[in-house]
């Protein structure tokens, strides 16, 4: 029997806690009319204007009249509707309408906090929602570029990527323009979201992401060289330098000292062709291999096969014998000469090889043909006496 009266304390307990319970802060009710926002507590800059969402439930078809009540002084408060201003609003049974309360504070506002009421009345009903406005000082406007690598590395046919952040740091949305300071021999380009840009909105404490690319239109010299970025909006500027390092390559040309790549060369005896290994780059070729491909059965030798160093602007000279193949007929060639250092590109140039008889054969058959002359000679002389 206790255990049963117990149990029924606990239950009407539970009932009366229940009923007490506290309904949300957001809406009050009255009667058939609630008032509801999703924000009932806002801040704003000074100068600044704003609008509230505001929903209106009724459990009737009904005309709701609209008011405010203990609005600060020099405060204008209206509700707009269908993009018009309102006074009032129909609300079917069992339904919500969503009004719109622009609030537009005076010029000369103070920071603080400030309250009002919005009142919604139909007969002898009344709901109210109250709301608290938070104005204080805007923060000044004010722009910052940054980047985790303000400095890259590469040879002069690259182009430098920048991943550069842009950020608004003000109370107010900012046109940002673009702008690059760069040296005659670059060119700079910003993109965002993959697209070129010259300018971008960027909205109060918000950043973008810009991809800032440095590319080279000439063939700049090794060294270090800065670029400086520019994002301008208003009467704020926002900077960030930007380095590239152009590091020296070297840059090799196969060549002959007169610049002719075709010659003549004779069967059966070696012959001697004269090259030149040239670095027009801005680093020392290092380690560099000379080699020929020549026609099946040639023989081609490279003296020097391997050059430990060329300066920059230097060369090189290097002898190249050639010795055709037994079998080979008389006519045009192609030799292939290459030099290729450890690091940097090969450089390979085609020489026109004319194959001719050896002069020494030839000299030795005009001996034959003198002596066969002699020979006949001499017997017709013998013998045509008789």
């Amino acid at each position: 029997m206790l255990r049963q009266f117990r149990l029924f304390a606990s239950f009407i307990l539970l009932a009366v806690l229940t009923v007490m319970a506290p309904l949300p802060v957001a809406a009050q009710e009255g009667g058939t009319l609630s008032l509801s926002t999703p924000y009932p507590s806002l801040v704003i800059g000074v100068g600044e204007t704003l609008t509230i969402d505001v929903d209106i439930h009724s459990t009737v078809s009904q005309v709701v009249a609209l008011d405010v009540a203990n609005v600060p002084d020099g405060w204008t408060i209206e509700f707009r509707g269908g993009g018009r201003t309102i006074r009032s609003v129909y609300v079917d049974a069992d339904s919500t309408a969503n009004i719109k309360a622009r609030v537009e504070p005076p010029e000369d506002v103070q920071a603080g906090t400030y309250t009002f009421q919005v009142v919604a009345r139909s007969g002898n009903e009344e709901a109210t929602l109250p709301v608290e406005l938070v104005v204080r000082e805007k923060a000044p406007a004010q722009l910052t570029l940054s980047t985790d690598f303000p400095t890259i590395r590469g040879t002069s046919d690259t182009t430098f990527r920048y991943s550069v952040t842009l950020k608004n740091e003000g109370d107010e949305e900012i046109t940002a323009n673009l702008v690059a300071d760069a040296p005659a021999d670059f060119l700079v380009t910003f993109k965002s979201a993959g697209k070129d840009i010259t300018s971008l909105p960027i909205a109060p404490g918000s950043s973008k992401r810009l991809d800032v690319s440095v590319e080279p239109i000439a063939d700049p010299p090794a060294g270090s060289y800065q670029v400086m970025i520019y994002a301008q909006g208003g009467d704020v500027e926002a900077s960030l330098p930007l380095v590239a390092e152009v590091v020296g390559r070297p840059n090799l040309d196969v060549t002959t000292p007169d610049g002719r790549l075709s010659g003549d060369v004779y069967l059966g005896r070696e012959n001697t062709i004269n090259l030149v290994v040239r670095n027009q780059g801005s680093a020392p070729a290092i380690g560099v291999q000379v080699s020929a491909s020549a026609p099946a059965g040639w023989t081609v030798t490279m003296d020097p096969e391997q050059i430990d160093e060329i300066a920059a602007g230097d060369e090189v000279n290097v002898t190249a014998t050639v010795k055709p193949a037994e079998k080979a007929v008389a006519g045009d060639y192609i030799i292939t000469f290459r030099a290729s250092p450890t690091e940097g590109a090969t450089d390979s140039t085609e020489y026109r090889v004319t194959v001719r008889a050896s002069t020494l054969w030839g000299l030795v058959g005009v001996a034959l043909i003198a002596v066969a002359i002699g020979v006949v000679a001499l017997a017709v002389t013998r013998f045509g006496r008789r």
